[in-house]
């Protein structure tokens, strides 16, 4: 008997596509050495077999622990006809709303990096119109009523000619938090823009490029020594008190040691939030990058965070509920340039039961409420100690200071964005992260790279709607 036990535990059965041809294909999903794997066949292109996760442990609390019910839309913008992912819009099929939506407002850029999931670059001169880019933000904001978070991106968006009038046109709009995605070129070489961003400040926050500390690295991955540049940048934020989270494209072998060296460096600048920690995504520009060799899992990063810092234990960088396949989390306190870490410090369920699905939990008042109750012996949120001294009251090994602000909240977020070579029909129904289309769809990120950027749709997503259609025909 013992011979005919294969050497790996069946998990579950998925819904993937080929990573070559990009048709719907069905695979298994393995346990073997504390490692989860996809292995799947297409008819034309035979086996793949695909690492998605190194820490089964933390794979499946992310699958069995940390889930809760799916959160609509308001609306749903295009019907289902021919079978996730070939509806992308939002349609009925889809488990999410939108916890951040991007607004791509160019496509121009004054870097060309050698890694970019939407091929932006100088050569690349389109802008969109201030009219075009409203209809998007309307459309935003028809299918979220209240959006959550929505990131001003590119290409390069502080290159376009009506930036602040697009800042204003989200500013009329009930936009809880805004972002705007820049790799910091024009924050360091332009003081009176800088000056006039800063006038945005409330509820407003930089998403700054900055993929590593070395010069190497920085080469491999944008093409250029950038390291005085994102040093003026961050100056110039923090001489204006702008917050800004630092996002880091993470590449195996390239800045992959670098994880917490930047975690600590983060902690250190007065006007960073956190960092945001994405793996490359096998799409758009990808010079030089090898799947097989170079992409990189969530619980890969994850395991460099705990491995390359004295800050996080395992409990501290956990699933973030609505989206637990895609998206990870720790959240600490700052202290002094010092990080203490919160989120092990609170149970699984405070975080699924609570309140709406987001992934920007400070500003959550149901998750705020349910941490009040949890931490605090004396107080609640309305009471009149309401301020997060008084949470934290309770907290052993914590030296909190007399006033703490959103400015001492940081946060740490391993964010996957899906490929074809771990698509997984089942995360891509949850994903929440999604960007609006010029004719008012609202697209996943992950989807939309794979199949609707600009003319996939009619390259490769026409051929197989063609075949799902066929297929039925047959069935």
């Amino acid at each position: 008997m013992a011979d005919r036990v294969r050497p790996y535990l069946f998990y579950d059965v998925v819904v993937s596509i080929c990573g070559t041809c990009f048709r719907r294909v069905e695979g298994k999903l393995l346990i073997a050495d504390d490692r989860v794997y996809m292995s799947k066949r297409c008819p034309e292109h035979g086996e793949e077999r695909v690492l998605v996760a190194d820490d089964a442990e933390y794979w499946r609390r992310s699958r069995e622990v940390f889930i809760k019910p799916p959160e609509q839309p308001n609306h749903f913008n295009t019907e289902t006809r021919w079978g996730c992912p070939y509806d992308c819009g939002l349609c009925p099929s889809h488990e999410q709303h939108s916890c951040l939506t991007l607004v791509e407002v160019t496509d121009h850029c004054n870097l060309r990096c050698p890694v970019c999931y939407s091929s932006s670059g100088p050569e690349r001169p389109a802008y969109r119109s201030l009219a075009t880019i409203e209809r998007m933000l309307d459309a935003i904001v028809a299918n979220e009523r209240e959006p959550d978070v929505v990131q001003i991106s590119g290409g390069e968006p502080t290159l376009h000619p009506e930036f602040f009038a697009i800042l204003d046109a989200a500013r009329r709009r009930p936009i809880k938090h805004l972002m705007v995605n820049t790799n910091g070129v024009r924050l360091a070489s332009d003081p009176a823009f800088v000056e006039q961003l800063a006038s945005y400040r409330r509820g407003f926050e930089v998403y700054l490029q900055f993929d590593s500390l070395e010069r190497e690295a920085l080469l491999k991955l944008r093409g250029a020594d950038l390291r005085s540049v994102r040093e003026r940048a961050l100056a110039a934020l923090d001489e204006h008190e702008i917050s800004t989270t630092l996002v880091v494209t993470v590449m195996r072998g390239v800045n992959d040691s670098e994880v917490g060296r930047i975690v600590e460096f983060a902690a250190s600048r007065r006007c960073v939030r956190g960092v945001t920690f994405q793996p490359v995504q096998s799409a758009g520009r990808l010079d030089g990058f090898d799947p097989a060799r170079d992409r990189l899992t969530l619980t890969e990063v994850r395991r460099r965070i705990l491995e390359q810092t004295s800050i996080f234990r395992p409990e501290d960088v956990i699933p973030v509920p609505c989206h637990p396949d895609g998206i990870a989390m720790a959240y600490a306190l700052k202290i002094n340039g010092s990080l203490v870490p919160l989120t092990g410090l609170v149970p699984p369920e405070v975080l699924v039961d609570g309140g709406r699905n987001t992934i920007v939990y400070e500003q959550d008042a149901t998750i705020r409420d349910r941490l009040f109750r949890l931490f605090s012996t004396n107080h609640s949120p309305d009471s009149a100690g309401h301020s997060l001294r008084d949470l934290l009251c309770c907290l052993p090994h914590v030296d909190a200071p007399q006033s703490l602000r959103y400015e001492d909240v940081f946060r740490v977020l391993v964010m996957q964005f899906i490929d074809a070579h771990s698509f997984d029909l089942r995360a891509i129904k949850k994903t929440c992260v999604h960007i609006a289309h010029p004719d008012g769809r609202i697209i996943p990120f992950d989807t939309f790279n794979l199949f609707y950027r600009d003319d996939l749709e009619t390259t490769r997503l026409t051929p197989l709607r063609r075949d799902a259609e066929a297929r039925a025909g047959v069935v």
